[in-house]
C-alpha cells in the first residue's frame, strides 16, 4: 500500500470508535492554517486548501468509505467553497504583500457599518437558502449544518478582507459545530473545533490590538483666533 492508499484507508481507534487518519491530518492542516492566518502570513491559504481537500473526502461518506453513519453535506460543501474563497484570499494577500514589501499580508481593521449589515443579511439569507437544500439532500442536522456552511464562508471572506469581525464569526460557527460533530461521531473534527474556538479568541484579541495600533492618529485642529 502506497502513502496515498494508506492515507485514504488508515484508521485509528478513539474511545472505541474508528476514526480516519485523513480526518486527523486534514484538521491538522486547518489548525496550522489558522495559526498562520493569526500571524497574517500568506501561507495560511495554500496550507488550508490541502486540509479542505482531505476533509471533503471525510464528510462525503456516501462517496468515500468512512466509518461514520452520517453524511454532512454542508460540511462537505463548505470545503469546496473554502477552496474557492481561499484562491481569492491567497491572491489578495499576495498582492498586498507585494505592494507593501516587508509587511504582513493584511492590516486588520473593523468592518464599516455597511459591511457589518451586509454580513448580517448574508448570514440570515445564506442559512435560510442552504437549509432546504441540505434537508432535501438528506444531510444530518440540516439547520446547524446550514449555518456552519454559511458562517464559515463569511468568516473566510472576512479574513481575506482583513476584518477583525471574522474571528467572531468563527467562534459562532464553532459553538454550533462542536455539538453537531460530537453527535455525528466526527470526534477529531469536534476536538479541533474546540481548539479553533480557543484560537479564535486569541486571534480576535491579537487582531483587535493590531487594528488599534494601525489606526490613524487623529490630532485636533485648532483654529487661531482672528483678532
Amino acid at each position: 500500500m502506497g502513502p496515498v492508499g494508506w492515507l485514504l484507508d488508515a484508521q485509528v481507534q478513539v474511545a472505541g470508535s474508528p476514526v480516519l487518519v485523513r480526518e486527523i491530518v486534514g484538521n491538522a492542516f486547518g489548525l496550522v492554517s489558522a495559526l498562520l492566518g493569526l500571524r497574517r502570513l500568506v501561507w495560511a491559504w495554500p496550507v488550508g486548501m490541502v486540509g479542505n481537500a482531505l476533509l471533503l473526502t471525510v464528510f462525503l461518506g456516501g462517496v468515500f468509505a468512512t466509518p461514520q453513519q452520517h453524511d454532512l453535506y454542508g460540511q462537505a460543501g463548505r470545503q469546496v467553497f473554502f477552496f474557492a474563497v481561499s484562491v481569492y484570499g491567497w491572491w489578495r494577500w499576495q498582492r498586498n504583500r507585494r505592494s507593501d514589501a516587508g509587511q504582513a499580508a493584511v492590516v486588520p481593521r473593523w468592518a464599516t457599518g455597511r459591511e457589518r449589515l451586509a454580513l448580517l443579511l448574508a448570514a440570515v439569507l445564506g442559512t435560510a437558502a442552504a437549509y432546504p437544500v441540505l434537508k432535501a439532500l438528506g444531510s444530518w442536522g440540516p439547520l446547524p449544518d446550514a449555518w456552519i456552511l454559511t458562517g464559515s464562508l463569511l468568516a473566510t471572506y472576512g479574513m481575506a478582507r482583513g476584518w477583525v469581525e471574522f474571528w467572531l464569526l468563527w467562534i459562532a460557527v464553532d459553538a454550533v459545530g462542536v455539538p453537531l460533530l460530537l453527535r455525528g461521531g466526527f470526534y477529531p473534527s469536534a476536538v479541533m473545533y474546540l481548539i479553533y474556538g480557543a484560537l479564535c479568541v486569541w486571534g480576535f484579541a491579537a487582531w483587535w490590538r493590531t487594528s488599534r495600533a494601525a489606526a490613524p492618529v487623529r490630532t485636533p485642529i485648532y483654529r487661531e483666533a482672528v483678532a
